[in-house]
């Protein structure tokens, strides 16, 4: 018999509505339960392509015993963590507070009104490598729900009293050189051989690489030289699918070799930008090299994860026939025999060995370099490139006769929003019209699908709109929708973002000048945080659009709002860059951007528009069509800064020459 999880539409729940567990969806069916019979709650929060989660499943939540015991002594609920970000942010803070660390599975017991008094992440069926097994786990929650509730209670209010100071402003003064201070401390953590940040397990930490790119942009050696280092490691190891592109998820080891398989939307969507924009500043083989992995990484998204109505879906598992991995490694001799003659060009190309790279089989890296390959085989630049695309593409059709991974089908509003600006910059830096297509499509999906009644819904999945909505929706679609606006000049685009930001100020913004990031009132603290995690958090995308807007709009008063979310969170920027690069990255176009105006016709200057300008936000369009287009003469070029403009300029040389005042050290092509 299903249990109730068989009336949701995420996939994740829909994974569990089998099992012998009577789970129940969040919600106030649930919340009644455990107040009328005082029970604890059971909080598992995962996601659908979450490897430990099916194992946990499978030893757990299966098991009719564990069951039984769970159905008479908990209210068990379960959670998607990626359709209710909300509630996994708030008690994954309670369970970093308890542990130190965090992670999916998670879970946590509550009391009846949702304070959270223990937790862990994954915990065996036994007690195995110094985990106590679930079932002990359980057995002793009971009793001491049962024999020590003052214990239990005290618990729960000390770690929501924690969790609430932690919400508090702490007011300091942004220092002068913050993005030096920031730039200091990236490094410290920065792997100079194998790029990226820290050790084992090694994530892309996207925000951080895009916050680099800027500064590099603006002529920091030593931002360049690490985002070159890790954008060269990463697009050599097996992080990224040499054979279909796109990256996964990060990598178990510390050289990018071995991915954990799985592929994420919101990663691919960032990566795609970032080396896009590398490739404007990078030269010779490095240039094309970086191009070719953006290219590669939008078309997979095209490819697999646009849905026909032009929503993406959200991420592939990293399992396949319940092995990880399985769907992406090779055998030497598989390849072998899928090449024939071909074979060894690709062991060459690829890396491959009989006896393999992980668990005696291979993840394909290219770590030979393109121009060493070249002259071994050689072939010219364009006979290598296409030597090289035909293997691939051998190889992609072989791999289309496997078993696929799962494929996590719901449209999530502000994840779309990175994939819609990655389309709409990328085909404007790289001129693929195709790109731009595809952005129009998903962005006249989202808005006729996901927004209702002020606000952009978070989740929809077949003709299914979920009620929630986010900050960082409406922060991170509004940055796509301005992105495509910049690329076409069609001003829909741009007045829904306008609409989306006076949603986020009416909606979101607290006295204190933060932004809250969810509007549910029945957490057991407010869900806000500043924290970037896997892309840039709520408040940080909320920030770099009011900033970019102000400008085109002349509100001066979304200017200030945006500069009191940055300083709310000021101690956090200066300490731990790496966690609040998004922050720093809004701050730096709060305080450096500036602004394009390019009143139509523009008699040769729309040329400007393709140029990488990351801190520049571009107005395109007749005269009068915006507060920055007012008074505009069409065949000039405009470029502004908080209102003060400089002079206007009738050539693309003389625009360089006012971007270069502006920016003495800037790549402005």
């Amino acid at each position: 018999m299903p249990n109730r999880l068989a009336q949701e539409s995420s996939p994740y729940l829909l994974q569990h509505a089998h099992n012998p567990v009577d789970w129940y969806p969040w919600g106030e069916e649930a919340f009644a339960k455990a107040r009328a019979e005082n029970k604890p709650i059971f909080l598992s929060v995962g996601y659908a392509t979450c490897h430990w989660c099916h194992v946990m499943e499978r030893e757990s939540f299966q098991d009719p015993e564990v069951a039984a015991f769970l159905n008479a002594h908990f209210v068990s609920i379960k959670v998607d963590r990626e359709e209710r970000p909300d509630v996994d942010q708030v008690y994954m803070a309670a369970l970093q507070a308890m542990t130190g660390s965090g992670g999916w599975p998670m879970h946590m017991f509550l009391l009846p009104d949702l304070r959270p008094f223990y937790g862990g992440t994954y915990w065996p069926p036994e007690d195995r490598h110094g985990l106590p097994s679930f079932r002990r786990v359980l057995l002793g929650i009971h009793q001491a729900w049962q024999h020590q509730p003052k214990e239990v209670l005290e618990n729960a209010e000390q770690l929501t009293a924690y969790l609430q100071r932690q919400l508090e402003a702490h007011p300091e003064a942004l220092p002068e050189e913050l993005h030096q201070v920031a730039l200091t401390g990236l490094s410290r953590a920065f792997d100079p051989v194998w790029g990226g940040f820290g050790g084992a397990p090694k994530f892309p930490q996207a925000p951080a690489l895009g916050y680099l790119l800027a500064l590099a942009w603006l002529g920091q050696e030593a931002a360049w030289q690490h985002l070159e280092r890790t954008l060269d490691r990463m697009a050599e190891g097996g992080i990224y699918d040499q054979v279909g592109g796109g990256f996964h998820r990060y990598a178990v080891d510390g050289i990018w070799r071995v991915p954990h398989f799985e592929k994420m939307l919101y990663d691919n969507a960032q990566l795609a930008r970032v080396y896009a924009g590398a490739s404007r500043l990078a030269q010779g083989e490095r240039a094309q090299r970086y191009r070719r992995i953006a290219l590669e990484t939008l078309d997979y998204l095209l490819r697999e994860m646009q849905g026909p109505e032009g929503g993406f879906w959200s991420a592939q598992d990293a399992d396949a026939e319940g092995v990880e991995g399985k769907f992406y490694v090779w055998q030497e001799a598989e390849l072998r025999q899928v090449l024939g003659s071909e074979a060894e060009a690709a062991l060459q190309l690829f890396g491959v060995t009989p006896e393999g790279n992980w668990e005696g089989t291979n993840v394909l890296e290219r770590r030979l370099s393109d121009a060493f390959l070249m002259q071994q085989w050689g072939l010219s630049p364009e006979a290598y490139q296409a030597r090289v695309e035909h293997l691939r593409q051998r190889l992609y059709q072989a791999r289309c006769q496997r078993t696929p991974p799962l494929t996590d089908d719901k449209v999530l509003a502000d994840w779309n929003g990175l994939a819609l600006r990655a389309l709409a910059e990328v085909g404007r830096w790289l001129g693929v019209a195709g790109y731009l297509e595809a952005a129009r499509k998903n962005a006249d999906f989202i808005w006729q699908q996901m927004y209702h009644e002020g606000l952009l819904r978070h989740a929809w999945r077949n003709g299914l709109l979920k009620p929630q909505a986010y900050l960082s929706d409406q922060a991170h679609y509004a940055l796509g929708l301005l992105a495509l606006f910049e690329a076409t000049g069609e001003m829909v685009w741009l007045e829904r973002a306008r609409t989306l930001a006076e949603g986020i100020l009416t909606h979101f913004q607290e006295p204190s000048g933060a932004f809250r990031d969810s509007l549910d009132q029945g957490l057991p603290v407010v869900a806000r945080d500043a924290y970037d995690g896997p892309y840039p958090s709520g408040n940080a995308a909320a920030a770099e659009l009011l900033f970019r807007l102000a400008g085109l709009y002349a509100r001066p008063d979304w200017h200030q709002a945006a500069l009191q979310a940055v300083a709310f969170h000021a101690g956090q920027l200066k300490r731990s860059p790496l966690g609040f690069a998004g922050l720093l990255s809004a701050h730096l176009i709060g305080t450096q951007g500036t602004d394009l105006a390019l009143p139509t016709p523009a008699e040769g200057l729309e040329l400007s528009r393709q140029w990488f300008l990351p801190l520049t936000t571009l107005a395109y369009g007749p005269p009068g069509a915006l507060p920055v287009l007012e008074g505009r003469q069409p065949g000039r070029a405009y470029l502004c800064r908080q209102g003060a403009c400089r002079l206007p300029a009738e050539s693309l040389e003389q625009l360089r020459a006012e971007f270069r005042a502006l920016y003495p050290n800037g790549v402005v092509f």
